[in-house]
């Protein structure tokens, strides 16, 4: 464990790393309300043996205490940790599940707003990229989805942005968001799950800007 100002943060490496170079940055799901190192280190662990990476986790503030951007304040912080002399941009490869993907969507589309150099890869687990929740599979899979409901997704949301008339903005959904240059995106979502239609829109969207 290692702190970035106020921020926890843990560093996993596997015992024969494939790679000094290179690392993966990631973000835990939960909602932007829940969560934290301990929540994040199981898959964290898996990330660093399927990738032989070291792995950096990281407990950013949550919601309704700390709402939008303070996530995302946080997000960039680390980042800006790794790549001080540590790690060149390009070598480090995003990751999130849920809000975690939310996350590492709307960190590369800051990074890209700002002329800086973009991460490797992104790796996006049931990423949450539309709080509009308005997408038809949060009705359809709303029985089958075996870890999330509309109503909870809807609440988190309504806790991270305060104002939710502001739920179709780019800031908080990056599906609406340019996602023109952007680095290859790896997308992983259950065909059972309320968030399967924020997966295929926003696959559909990042081959539509290339």
């Amino acid at each position: 464990e290692f702190m970035v100002g106020d921020i926890m943060c843990e560093q996993i490496s596997p015992k024969n790393k494939k790679s000094e170079e290179h690392a993966v940055l990631y973000a835990h799901g939960g909602g932007y309300i829940t969560g934290g190192i301990a929540y994040a280190r199981i898959l964290a662990v898996k990330l660093c043996m399927a990738t032989g990476f070291t792995v950096y986790s990281f407990a950013y503030s949550l919601a309704p205490e700390k709402p939008y951007p303070a996530a995302l304040n946080d997000a960039e912080a680390v980042w800006n940790y790794l790549t001080d002399s540590r790690y060149a941009p390009e070598k480090i490869l995003i990751a999130g599940d849920s809000a975690g993907g939310n996350l590492a969507l709307c960190l590369t589309q800051r990074l890209k707003a700002c002329g800086k150099t973009l991460p490797a890869r992104l790796l996006l687990f049931s990423p949450w990229t539309d709080m509009t929740a308005s997408s038809p599979s949060y009705e359809q899979h709303e029985n089958d989805d075996p870890i999330l409901t509309k109503s909870y997704v809807t609440e988190a949301a309504r806790a991270y942005l305060r104002d939710v008339t502001r739920a179709k903005d780019p800031l908080f959904s990056p599906l609406y968001g340019d996602l023109s240059g952007f680095p290859p995106v790896y997308i992983m979502v259950g065909r059972n799950e309320i968030l399967l239609d924020d997966s295929l829109r926003l696959k559909q969207a990042v081959e539509e800007q290339g």
